[in-house]
């Protein structure tokens, strides 16, 4: 494919992208300002004019700003941990599946469990049986990014066209060379739509775990702001882990567009 086909592409998908986020935003915006109108209780219920005064205009905006900042760096280093660690699993698992059959038999119905279970019934045995704060972290946010990548990756991975696999054993390669050189780089659509819906699954986890396990980051922040009615806080805390997960979920597809516009897809 030629360079400017490639760029024309990339352009393509970053136009995409922004026009995503112009929409969500949009979205969000009449969802957020149309239930403030019905709840109709303006201690409970804050609106955009709220909290933009309250990071803003308050005496104390600069000092709030700075801790939800904090926070929030916190909250998005936890997703991090979650997110690679269920990618990976992930990754790992479809390999093995596609590779070896039997494998699906023994790893499917765990990943089904993990997936039926309330992550917030789980949460407390995964205390139990993880002494290392981050293994918690890693296991609460990843079990959440788990089952929808490695389905979405096993599929991707089984794409490989019959002809495709042919050239492959003609020239002697096995399993293995037929993995690597053709079944993953077909897989990368799979991939990335896995990657842009794993972004605000590992956001979750994350909430959930500090909620619950660590008692830092926006997901105590919330919890610990409910608690003492401190509701410009809450609805702050939840506005900026939104806007956040959507700003991922972008640079994960613009992310695609790119790579798949390097590789002509």
């Amino acid at each position: 494919m030629s360079k400017g086909s490639t760029g024309r592409d990339l352009a393509t998908g970053v136009g995409r992208a922004l026009g995503t986020a112009l929409l969500m935003l949009a979205i969000l915006t009449v969802v957020w300002v149309v239930s403030v109108a019905l709840v109709d209780n303006t201690f409970v219920a804050k609106g955009p004019a709220e909290v933009y005064e309250f990071l803003f205009a308050d005496d104390d905006a600069a000092k709030t700003r700075a801790e939800i900042a904090t926070a929030l760096g916190v909250t998005l280093g936890d997703a991090a941990i979650g997110f690679v660690a269920g990618m990976l699993a992930a990754t790992v698992m479809a390999a093995l599946i596609v590779l070896f059959r039997p494998v699906e038999t023994a790893v499917m119905p765990v990943a089904l469990i993990l997936r039926a279970v309330p992550l917030i019934a789980l949460t407390p045995i995964i205390r139990l049986l993880f002494s290392d704060e981050l293994v918690r972290v890693a296991v609460v946010s990843g079990i959440v990014v788990l089952f929808p990548a490695l389905v979405n990756i096993v599929q991707g991975l089984r794409s490989v066209s019959t002809q495709m696999s042919d050239v492959v054993h003609v020239y002697g390669g096995g399993p293995f060379a037929l993995l690597v050189k053709v079944a993953f780089p077909s897989a990368l659509p799979a991939l990335f739509a896995s990657i842009r819906i794993s972004v605000p699954g590992a956001i979750t986890g994350a909430l959930l775990a500090e909620w619950l396990i660590t008692g830092r980051g926006i997901g105590s922040m919330v919890v610990n702001a409910v608690g003492r009615s401190e509701n410009n806080l809450v609805w702050t805390g939840m506005l900026v882990v939104t806007l956040a997960s959507l700003a991922l979920y972008l640079l994960a597809q613009i992310a695609e567009s790119f790579v798949l516009a390097r590789y002509g897809r």
